[in-house]
């Protein structure tokens, strides 16, 4: 990599990380460009080189943050023995469980600000570069013999239960501590991948 590409890199990240901290302590209405750049030590042109503005750097940090997430807990199964589907996505999702115990304030901001739209829309148009191609996250469904009628709507279904079952019982502790809500959480994604499996012709 040159040393001017290695350069942009290292200002989108700061800028990046800057405002990941700043929305994370104080919230994205309290804070401006002027802060993250001052933050991040950066001119605030440089700022518009990367993002139109910060709903725009809010976009990419949480497609950032999420792909991440997945990258981790896809790395984790490769080192597996697990062969049968709904084995491989509960331990997906106990990955990103044990992620977020780990780290609540990126729980907090993912399940504030994540929407499906938003993390699809800017994975696919980050391609390569977000680290993740976002139909790869289908990878596990492909892998599968077993076919559905949408792998698409049964992955948005199970991130909307995952993301707001960590909200309410990891920081919460509501209805119940996460680890006493796993085996509940778990039995019912299980459940759902078998309602959604496309009957064999």
């Amino acid at each position: 990599m040159k040393k001017s590409d290695l350069n942009k890199k290292q200002k989108r990240e700061a800028l990046l990380n800057t405002a990941f901290e700043l929305f994370t302590s104080q919230g994205l209405n309290k804070t401006t460009i002027n802060n993250i750049v001052e933050a991040a030590g950066v001119a605030k042109g440089t700022f518009y080189l990367y993002f139109r503005d910060k709903y725009d750097i809010r976009n990419k940090l949480i497609a950032h943050k999420a792909t991440h997430i997945f990258s981790v807990a896809e790395a984790a199964l490769m080192e597996t023995n697990l062969t049968e589907l709904e084995d491989r996505m509960i331990f997906v999702v106990d990955s990103i469980i044990e992620q977020f115990k780990n780290d609540k304030s990126l729980l907090s901001f993912i399940s504030k600000n994540l929407s499906w739209a938003i993390f699809k829309n800017e994975l696919i148009s980050a391609g390569s570069s977000a680290g993740v191609d976002f139909y790869n996250v289908y990878r596990i469904f492909e892998d599968s013999p077993r076919a559905f009628r949408n792998p698409e709507v049964l992955l948005f279904m199970i991130v909307e239960l995952v993301s707001s079952c960590c909200y309410s019982s990891i920081l919460y502790r509501e209805p119940t501590e996460i680890d006493d809500l796993k085996p509940h959480l778990f039995q019912a994604i299980r459940q759902l991948i078998r309602s959604q499996e496309a009957e064999s012709v």
